[in-house]
């Protein structure tokens, strides 16, 4: 979209369609949760600093896609009074930064509830908005590590490994701030008022972890790693390799699962029971001497479709190609982009793909604010890009 075009509200499918999002752009799962709801069918429009976020922008960020970028810099007043005029209108806003910070800037949730009391305001932070952390830097991986889940994960005895971004910020972060934003959103409906969502990483992921924490508190959980059903101490749950080098997933827990992994497996007469503990180095030995017998894509072709609960491992870049995620188009090539499609699915009011991410930002700024109703915008413009306006630092 360039700055002569112009920006429609309402152009999302989804169940969401007619809720109005105002975020106050971040990184990761403040956009992610964003992405989501304007996946749904939210009118969602990202308020960023000028030049953008670092790590956050570019037309290839799918985090961004669905909704316009607004440039505006929230240390001038002017800005501020702009994003209240939007949250006049809005049903949400989401914010990412440190505590304290949209109060410092003036747009805290008593200065939106002053303009508007039906808004709900989602917080998304790692630590929380209180507490003795609640100050400090931090990432993914050391909201996980102070949770209990980092611990756990991995089949390396000697240390844990991290999934990436995806436990925390996503899992635990996102999701959580998505869930409680919906909430609330249903809430106020009933209530006629707004509330403030305090979405932290740490919350969400013990939550997460809940399972585990059911096992620990009835004694039949070890915390060693690849010593439990689910984290690689049983052979029949685990990864093995290929003679290509590529790898299969096992997770025949059930024994009629089991019986149909070890048939297809050829090993059925030899393998030592299921439950036979004392043998599970025994097991793991043979199901690994046998996997590497074949290429990933043969074994592929003996198990698929069964019920021995076993998949071939694939990159992002094949993912998109198999039959199954083919024929339910969970990736699709829209905008020149290979992307996910919105989920979950709805049968009436079924989520689409709208706007690709915003190449810059502030590529949106005049159509967008005035789709949204935002008086003497080419002023507010001009004025905001005088010298010496610093953008806001979080």
């Amino acid at each position: 979209m360039t700055e002569t075009e112009t920006y429609e509200l309402g152009q999302g499918t989804g169940p969401l369609r007619g809720v109005k999002v105002v975020e106050i752009a971040g990184i990761g799962p403040g956009p992610h949760a964003c992405m989501i709801l304007a996946d749904l069918g939210a009118d969602v429009i990202r308020v960023e600093r000028p030049g953008g976020q670092v790590l956050a922008g570019g037309a290839q960020n799918l985090l961004n896609r669905g909704r316009p970028s607004v440039a505006m810099n929230l240390k001038d007043p002017e800005a501020v009074a702009t994003v209240l005029e939007l949250v006049r209108g809005a049903d949400v806003l989401v914010e990412g930064m440190r505590p304290g910070v949209t109060e410092r800037l003036g747009l805290g949730p008593e200065d939106c509830a002053a303009v508007n009391e039906r808004l709900v305001y989602g917080r998304m932070t790692g630590w929380g908005q209180d507490g003795p952390l609640a100050q400090a830097a931090g990432h993914d991986m050391n909201y996980i590590a102070i949770t209990g889940a980092l611990y756990g994960l991995g089949q390396d005895k000697s240390r844990p490994h991290f999934p990436t971004n995806l436990l925390g910020d996503f899992g635990g972060g996102s999701t959580y701030l998505v869930i409680g934003i919906l909430a609330a959103l249903l809430e106020a409906r009933l209530s006629g008022k707004g509330q403030v969502v305090d979405a932290a990483i740490v919350d969400g992921t013990a939550h997460l972890n809940a399972m585990t924490a059911a096992f620990v508190g009835a004694g039949t959980f070890s915390e060693e790693r690849a010593t439990n059903l689910l984290d690689g101490g049983s052979p029949f749950y685990d990864i093995y390799e290929t003679s290509d080098g590529r790898h299969m997933s096992v997770g025949a827990l059930e024994p009629q699962f089991f019986d149909a992994f070890v048939t297809l497996l050829g090993v059925k007469d030899v393998v030592p029971g299921q439950f036979e503990l004392e043998r599970y180095d025994e097991m793991r030995a043979l199901f690994a001497d046998t996997f590497r017998t074949r290429t990933q894509a043969e074994w592929v072709e003996v198990f698929e479709g069964t019920d021995a609960c076993v998949a071939g491992i694939l990159p992002l870049s094949e993912a998109a190609k198999h039959p199954h995620l083919q024929a339910r188009e969970v990736f699709v090539t829209k905008d020149d982009l290979l992307q996910p499609m919105p989920a979950p699915r709805f049968s009436r009011t079924a989520p689409t793909l709208t706007t690709p991410p915003s190449p810059e930002a502030g590529a949106d700024t005049r159509a967008a604010l005035a789709a949204w109703g935002i008086g003497d915008v080419d002023g507010l413009v001009a004025r905001g890009r005088r010298p010496g306006v610093r953008p806001c630092s979080r």
